[in-house]
């Protein structure tokens, strides 16, 4: 027969262990409910940053191109050049506008079998303006694209434009025959003459054919940009004969030699 106490005692035990069991079991619930919204709010992230990843092309391709240079089309030419200077030479003629204003016009001419032997271009920024940095890294580039070779300075010559700076490669005896580079710019109109050129049997020789070529080249319109008509008109004061193939006959100690001692490195 159990007595009564006994069973009061262990039925008290009982309530007083219930209470932090339950306390247990909810905190543990209450931690695992959290983790799982942890880990639900991980996995949701990483849903959409794979889902932005894969539409990230897409959004890339439309995204507008940047502005550049194009043909343009059936405009008139703006520049001529006397045929007279390159009588065996074919002349190419191009006109390339930017969408911001500014126009580039090249004439390119090339020898026996379509081989490039000179180039010049005349041009007029707008907003877009092309900032070169230096001249000769530019003149580098333009004419070595895939591999762009140091320049060196070879002096400069006189035109109708004035002095007109000429850069070549650096290489040693190579230098003596490469071809050169020009580069002109002038303020007031903002203008910029460059180009190079092959022609010539010896360094005399190219410079004089550089020199020809700017001289002779001329303004069929202006547009409405009257600065660069008066430019123009200055400038033909100052054009001399030149015959192609010889020095110039107004070349003084400075623009006659290849790079003159007294003034040092341009």
């Amino acid at each position: 027969m159990h007595s009564f106490p006994a069973r009061t005692a262990n039925f008290q035990y009982r309530a007083r262990i219930h209470p932090a069991l339950v306390s247990f079991v909810d905190e543990v619930c209450a931690t695992l409910a959290r983790l799982c919204a942890y880990l639900m709010a991980l996995a949701l992230m990483a849903i959409c940053g794979i889902a932005l990843w894969q539409h990230l092309p897409d959004i890339t391709a439309m995204e507008p191109p940047p502005k550049a240079w194009s043909p343009a089309g059936r405009t008139a030419p703006a520049f001529a050049v006397s045929q007279f200077i390159f009588p065996d030479k074919t002349e190419t003629y191009e006109a390339l506008r930017h969408p911001e204003g500014g126009r580039k016009d090249v004439f390119r001419w090339s020898g026996t079998g379509g081989a490039p032997v000179a180039e010049l271009e005349i041009y007029r920024p707008g907003d877009e303006f092309d900032q070169v940095g230096s001249a000769a890294g530019y003149l580098a580039a333009r004419l070595d694209p895939a591999g762009v070779r140091e320049l060196e300075a070879a002096g400069v010559i006189d035109s109708k434009f004035g002095a007109v700076t000429l850069f070549r490669r650096i290489g040693g005896s190579e230098a003596a025959h490469a071809c050169l580079r020009f580069f002109k710019h002038v303020d007031e109109p903002k203008f910029r003459l460059s180009g190079w050129s092959c022609l010539g049997e010896d360094v005399p020789a190219r410079r004089a054919e550089i020199g020809c070529m700017l001289n002779r080249l001329m303004l069929l319109t202006a547009g409405n940009d009257t600065k660069l008509a008066e430019l123009f008109a200055r400038t033909e004061l100052r054009r001399s004969d030149c015959v192609s193939g010889a020095p110039p006959l107004s070349a003084d100690w400075v623009t006659r030699a290849d790079n003159p001692r007294l003034r040092g490195a341009l």
